[in-house]
């Protein structure tokens, strides 16, 4: 991929990979590859072409069918993880850019031509974006607020929106398996590493959040949040490495 001097203009057709992990999400999906091809109206304005892949993380539900007649790649990946799943997806894509979006998540076309700008600029190895909840809600919106202000900060990147160069995403080995949660912040912190070895940028986007469902604030209670956050603050290792320590990602509840 070639980009012009000065402008930044591409010289080349620049294909973007956008993938998505599903575990159970029959209910979404269609949405979600829906609001992608709409977003992806932005590269198709610059002759740029999109790919969706979605991995279907060992679902018991219709996710892999619709997946299907919305018009992705689906592939397959047996260990119920979502880096494995990630992971598993990016072996399946075969664009210069990935992009990583969750399952429940839809992006608008403003930030598909945002994340278009830093592409052709050049300077820019990976990003992610702020988050909104698709849903008012107080602990939710305060939760996200938080998220977005430490994001920003430290740069890192919000697993339901990543976006990075192919080459880069293999170099540094993509997701770690040994995580099942925070693998976008250990993704994060090796891409930062490696886009200054390379003399490039990590950024994260604000204007145009994605919009991601607040479907968990109704589907687990306080104290089944809490009693996850004290584990994550008194063991963090331990928790982050265990399935069955990060139950809101893997226990299937819809």
């Amino acid at each position: 991929m070639r980009f012009r001097a000065g402008n930044g203009i591409s010289r080349a057709k620049v294909k973007i990979s956008v993938v998505i992990p599903a575990f159970n999400e029959e209910k979404l999906i269609t949405a979600t590859l829906r609001s992608v091809q709409e977003a992806g109206a932005a590269f198709g304005a610059l002759g740029w072409e999109l790919q969706m892949v979605v991995c279907d993380n060992n679902s018991t539900d219709g996710t892999a069918g619709r997946a299907r007649a919305a018009g992705a790649r689906v592939v397959f990946e047996p260990v119920n993880q979502i880096a494995r799943a990630r992971n598993t997806g990016a072996a399946a894509a075969d664009g210069e850019w990935l992009m990583f979006l969750d399952a429940d998540s839809r992006p608008a076309r403003e930030l598909f031509a945002e994340v278009a700008g830093e592409i052709q600029s050049g300077r820019c190895l990976a990003g992610g974006c702020t988050v909104r909840m698709d849903e008012r809600h107080f602990a939710g919106d305060c939760g996200a607020g938080l998220w977005n202000l430490i994001s920003r900060i430290a740069g890192w990147m919000a697993g339901s929106f990543i976006f990075c160069e192919a080459a880069a995403f293999r170099k540094i080995g993509g997701f770690s398996a040994d995580l099942f949660a925070s693998e976008e912040i250990d993704l994060s912190k090796r891409l930062k590493k490696l886009a200054r070895q390379e003399g490039k940028r990590v950024v994260i986007l604000h204007r145009h959040p994605v919009l991601t469902s607040a479907r968990k604030l109704t589907l687990y209670t306080r104290g089944e949040y809490l009693r996850f956050l004290t584990k994550v603050i008194l063991h963090p290792r331990k928790t982050t490495r265990s399935r069955e320590a990060c139950q809101p990602w893997y226990d299937g509840r819809r």
